[in-house]
């Protein structure tokens, strides 16, 4: 089994290059919907994240109200990583059961779709990783006009990662996502036939 990392700053269009790669054969782990998960009402993350921020950060139906939350955190370092202690530990509980499913099925390519890969430090967990790269306009473009953020709420999420330049270097592949979709299809379906061909090449399990 080839185990990939899949990772992007915001906006670049990681999603859909996930559902590219889905369609295309591969096993999907969405770390935004084990997230999700990590926070529902009666969870550990739950309870320290309101215990922490207070009822302001939930909806009417007392679930977890994700935009306020992100505007408390985001642009502000230590709060950030105050809740990215909360909710990573119970993601990777999640993520690591599921790529030992996907193992014990015999899947052959599993692609972990993580936004904060690098930030992490979860590089290395990986055979290969892809980075899903746009230009910081045309990212904040889609907040604005996609996501129906404000200019100064986007730019406040872009600013809060880690620059795409450093992360460059250290991928394996980089899909760049500037143009059209059938652009990004024909980059989608090159890196599928790579990931295809290194997984063909990695050895049976239990042969040295």
């Amino acid at each position: 089994m080839l185990l990939v990392g899949l990772t992007g700053n915001i906006a670049a269009g990681k999603s859909t290059v996930a559902q590219l790669l889905s369609e295309r054969g591969a096993t999907i782990v969405d770390a935004d919907i084990l997230a999700r998960r990590a926070v529902e009402r009666g969870t550990q993350a739950y309870d320290k994240i309101v215990q922490r921020w207070g009822s302001t950060v939930l909806g009417p139906d007392k679930q977890l109200d994700r935009a306020a939350l992100r505007r408390i955190v985001f642009g502000d370092h230590e709060q950030l990583e105050k809740l990215n202690g909360f909710v990573h530990p119970e993601v990777e509980r999640q993520r690591t059961a599921l790529v030992e499913e996907a193992r014990e099925r015999g899947d052959r390519v599993v692609i972990c779709d993580i936004p904060l890969l690098f930030e992490a430090r979860l590089v290395d967990r990986f055979d290969k990783v892809i980075l899903v790269d746009a230009t910081r306009p045309r990212r904040l473009e889609r907040l604005v006009h996609e996501r129906q953020l404000s200019e100064t709420e986007a730019m406040k999420m872009i600013a809060a990662q880690m620059p795409a330049e450093l992360k460059r270097a250290r991928a394996d592949f980089v899909i760049d996502n500037d143009g059209t979709i059938a652009d990004l299809e024909k980059r989608v379906r090159a890196v599928w036939s790579e990931l295809q061909a290194d997984e063909r090449a990695r050895p049976a399990a239990g042969v040295a």
